[in-house]
């Protein structure tokens, strides 16, 4: 088949690559040159474990094209992915729809009346936008032979590639039988090497809905074993023996009960948010989400007294250590991270503070961020480096390579020896016995 992907962000690039490796010709189109311009010289334009080397095959095979133009794009294509971005509000919170509308309007002057395309919602939206999507199409070609179908997407970050391929679900959300076929037809591929992969065929809106129902559930778990991580540290109990316990119940699952410093990233925060801002509109009280919300906000602030605390009698112009930039390891993104809004918080309530950073992948992305902060932060080249005249450091993102962290070599390089860690990445004996004061997350009174 032929695919048109609309949008190379962290969706659209991953799904474009994933389909193109399964033996459909993909074009991605994307409105940003530069994006682009790397894509066509078969450079990948954020990082994701697998997809570089994965892009490149495709892109030499002739499986995967990139261009800016709508029209070239779509052209032929049986299966049209809308992948753009929707950005929380500013203000209200709910999912900015500005950019899928955009496509979906310059796409409906590309559809050709004698083809039938199936234009598929990949991008997290609110419940009804099909029906949106469907009549703006139709109000500016009402000529041309198409449906509009949910496909929502189930991909981690950092994980993306392999997610693709190992899919729990696929979900489809579409009106008519003639789209639930093209869509089936689409995956078989997939389906056929994931024999216990379940394709749902349900209503548009249910679709919809299933999204942001599971990001909510989810982020409502890592919000749970946080609490019960404060809990446990209070009472001397071990947060992983807690976790492990509640695990091995298979109702629960031990899927998300990991402590740490709060959940982030471009999808948990951005879909509670708009869930409950849908919830009000509809008049309904979604109370667990909104505690969730709230209480993950409160969290980042707890982390960042955590860390300032350390040395609030010792020195007044502290230097923090900073492992980690990324919401989470495996990615390069930057969006919403606990980490950086864990160190925003640290810079603005310590105005005479200076702070020492490193992320393996988020370094770029964190600058841009950082800005308004550069005279204060210093880029390192290592988690070693990070520690070279540092009061306290703090882990606030999960890469493996931090636990392989040298405290004999870290500690005489540091001003005082204060570890906070968020992740508990360092095993806190080791920390101990080197003279460090170590807190963790969740690990109790010995």
């Amino acid at each position: 088949m032929k695919v048109a992907i609309i949008g190379t962000g962290y969706v659209g690039l991953p799904t474009g690559v994933g389909l193109a490796e399964l033996g459909h010709e993909v074009v991605c189109i994307d409105r940003e040159v530069y994006k682009i311009e790397k894509l066509q010289a078969g450079q990948v334009t954020l990082y994701e474990d697998g997809l570089d080397s994965l892009l490149q095959k495709n892109f030499k095979s002739g499986h995967i094209k990139f261009t800016t133009s709508m029209s070239e794009g779509v052209k032929g294509a049986q299966v049209v992915v809308i992948a753009v971005g929707t950005p929380p509000h500013p203000v209200t919170h709910e999912a900015d729809m500005r950019y899928v509308y955009e496509a979906a309007t310059e796409l409906a002057s590309c559809l050709h009346n004698n083809e039938y395309t199936v234009v598929a919602n990949k991008s997290t939206v609110p419940v009804g936008t099909g029906d949106n999507v469907e009549s703006l199409i139709a109000k500016n070609n009402p000529d041309v032979n198409f449906d509009v179908v949910s496909l929502p997407e189930f991909l981690r970050e950092g994980y993306a590639v392999h997610d693709f391929f190992h899919p729990d679900r696929i979900v489809v959300g579409a009106n008519t039988d003639r789209a639930r076929e093209v869509i089936r037809e689409m995956y078989k591929p997939l389906l056929t090497l994931n024999p216990q992969c379940t394709l749902l065929c349900v209503k548009r809106r249910s679709s919809e809905t299933i999204k942001y129902a599971a990001n909510s559930f989810l982020a409502t778990k890592i919000h749970f074993i946080n609490e019960m991580a404060d809990f446990c540290e209070c009472t001397g109990a071990d947060i992983y023996e807690v976790a492990q316990g509640m695990g091995l119940d298979k109702r629960i699952g031990k899927s998300f009960l990991q402590p740490g410093p709060g959940f982030g990233g471009s999808c948990f925060p951005k879909d509670t948010m708009a869930i409950d801002f849908m919830a009000l509109q509809n008049n309904v009280n979604l109370s667990i989400v909104r505690a969730t919300i709230d209480g993950n906000n409160k969290r980042i602030k707890d982390m960042a007294t955590r860390i300032l605390e350390v040395v609030e009698h010792e020195e007044a112009e502290p230097c923090f250590g900073i492992l980690g930039l990324a919401f989470k390891n495996g990615t390069d993104d930057c969006r919403v991270s606990p980490a950086m809004q864990i160190l925003q918080e640290i810079l603005h309530r310590k105005p005479k503070c200076s702070v020492r950073v490193f992320d393996p992948e988020a370094m770029e992305n964190a600058r841009s961020i950082l800005q308004p902060y550069m005279a204060r932060v210093t880029f390192c080249d290592s988690a070693l480096e990070v520690c070279t005249g540092a009061d306290v450091l703090a882990v606030l993102t999960e890469w493996p390579e931090f636990s392989e962290l040298d405290l004999a070599q870290a500690a005489p390089m540091m001003r005082h020896q204060h570890i906070i860690d968020c992740r508990n990445m360092l095993s806190p004996q080791k920390a101990l016995n080197l003279g460090f004061t170590y807190r963790g997350i969740g690990l109790g009174r010995s």
